[in-house]
């Protein structure tokens, strides 16, 4: 079996396993699930769920953001760690957003890695949930980890993990196989422990890097 007929097993048996991937994060539009994956960085999707509520009552609209207080934000989303960085980011962003691209979240990869506090992991979240636009695969820590452990890539970088997998799943996986890695990796790869004695992909699996 090559590497391209394993992705596509691994593809088979977790689809199987999440019949319906979505993101963990509360979101109803593309300006709050980019809100809610800068707050997720370094911290649980629980935590941020907790927050962006207040976070989005008090500041609605992209608009309402631009015209933010940072210091308030920031006590806004003290809890979620970072909170000055993901603060003064998001403020910027909605700036940006409303001067630059007619106060809409942009749809294409070259736009969102403009705003600030966005990389290429958060910006294929947004494309890939929030418009159906497939220009690369989110690499968070579950992806890196299960992707480096399936020897999918002996990669560390995230950018080039990303180059590794996108030719090994069809674009129109490339969301779902995030979800499916995500999820697996909290609830059976995990970092410290991995469940592998119960794991549907242990036959599949070299082990890489598990003591």
């Amino acid at each position: 079996m090559n590497k391209k007929q394993k992705a596509a097993e691994i593809f088979r048996r977790l689809e199987k396993r999440y019949p319906a991937p979505e993101p963990a994060l509360d979101w109803t539009n593309a300006w709050e699930l980019l809100v809610a994956t800068v707050l997720a960085a370094q911290c649980t999707d629980e935590r941020v769920n907790k927050v962006t509520p207040g976070l989005f009552a008090r500041w609605p609209s992209i608009r309402d953001m631009a015209a933010a207080d940072v210091g308030e934000v920031e006590e806004a989303v003290r809890s979620t760690g970072f909170f000055r960085n993901k603060a003064k980011n998001l403020v910027a962003s909605a700036r940006l957003v409303m001067d630059e691209f007619q106060g809409q979240v942009p749809r294409s990869m070259a736009e969102l890695v403009r705003l600030p506090g966005v990389a290429r992991k958060t910006a294929n979240i947004v494309l890939s949930n929030a418009y159906g636009v497939h220009e690369g695969i989110a690499v968070d820590t579950h992806v890196k980890r299960l992707t480096f452990r399936l020897g999918l890539t002996a990669n560390t970088d995230p950018v080039r993990i990303e180059k590794d997998l996108m030719p090994l799943f069809p674009r129109e996986a490339w969301g779902d196989i995030n979800h499916f890695l995500v999820y697996f990796g909290r609830e059976v790869c995990k970092a410290q422990k991995p469940r592998c004695a119960e794991c549907e992909l242990e036959d599949l699996c070299p082990k890489k890097g598990v003591k």
